[in-house]
């Protein structure tokens, strides 16, 4: 299956009529706004999802937009000018038209700019919104900062999110602060999973002398449970001093941001997420170095 489908990708590569092929020259849309992909992701909705599928995940006419795997031609052999062409003129003899006639070439830019945001992680394609308001939510009103650490500064009950918004894409950030369940598209356009929330399973422990530790598990074993607590100390526990050792469903971490923080706040704590990390500096060459 994986070897019918790239073949079909790379026979729509060369079947791309000659506008087309012109048009990859063209200068593409590297840094789009967060404005232009909005706009990108309503004009999708209206006149692609039918066939690609929501997020570029496949349809029930057409294969993924962005996904690897069975996917890997369109990710890596298709530039994004490649992609305004097809988009444009279609590909003949198969159920791709054109949309050239029925859409501007200003919306099919902010079409590509859609799927550059959704191949590519946050930092490509930061959320609109006021990031140092949102800093201010972070450590304030969203109390983020009690289980979370960035660059130094925070707890330890929850992920480092230093470097959240290069190793995630903007929607997943989104969904991890508002779904129980939630699918992570990794840089690139990962195949989509689904995971455990962003937190570890909480848990309580209860010992022999009757202390109750409620925190996060780390690791287990048939002799000891290891668990960060909520008071943000490593536990080492031994199981023979433990009376229950109780894992519940979910996270620690709360699904309902969207609702807990007014729209600006959410919007303005996701800016602030979005802009989190640094992206892998490009390797250079050393020849002509020694």
């Amino acid at each position: 299956m994986n070897r019918l489908l790239a073949a079909m990708l790379l026979t729509a590569c060369a079947a791309l009529p000659a506008a087309a092929q012109q048009r990859a020259a063209a200068p593409t849309m590297s840094n789009p706004s967060p404005q232009t992909v909005a706009e990108g992701k309503a004009a999708y909705d209206k006149n692609c999802v039918s066939c690609h599928g929501a997020n570029g995940t496949a349809g029930e006419r057409a294969p993924a937009i962005v996904l690897t795997g069975m996917t890997t031609a369109l990710r890596s052999q298709l530039s994004e000018s490649q992609i305004r062409g097809i988009i444009h003129d279609g590909i003949p003899d198969t159920q791709m038209p054109a949309w050239g006639g029925k859409l501007s070439d200003d919306d099919i830019g902010k079409i590509v700019a859609y799927i550059h945001a959704l191949r590519g992680p946050a930092l490509d394609s930061p959320w609109p919104g006021d990031p140092a308001r949102g800093e201010q939510v972070f450590w304030g009103k969203g109390e983020c900062g009690t289980c979370h650490m960035i660059y130094g500064r925070g707890g330890v009950v929850g992920p480092d999110l230093s470097n959240i918004a290069a190793i995630r894409k903007a929607a997943a950030i989104s969904d991890a602060q508002t779904k129980v369940e939630h699918k992570v598209y990794g840089d690139g356009g990962v195949a989509p999973s689904v995971i455990p929330p962003i937190d570890r399973n909480p848990v309580t422990v209860v010992t022999k002398a009757g202390q109750t530790i409620d925190g996060v598990m780390l690791n287990q074993d048939s002799y000891s449970v290891q668990m960060m607590g909520m008071d943000g100390k490593l536990h080492l526990l031994d199981r023979n001093d433990l009376t229950s050792v109780t894992i519940k469903p979910g996270t620690v971490m709360p699904t309902d941001y969207d609702k807990r923080l007014t729209k600006d706040e959410f919007g303005d704590l996701l800016a602030f997420l979005t802009r989190q990390g640094k992206m892998p500096a490009t390797p250079t060459s050393r020849r002509g170095a020694d």
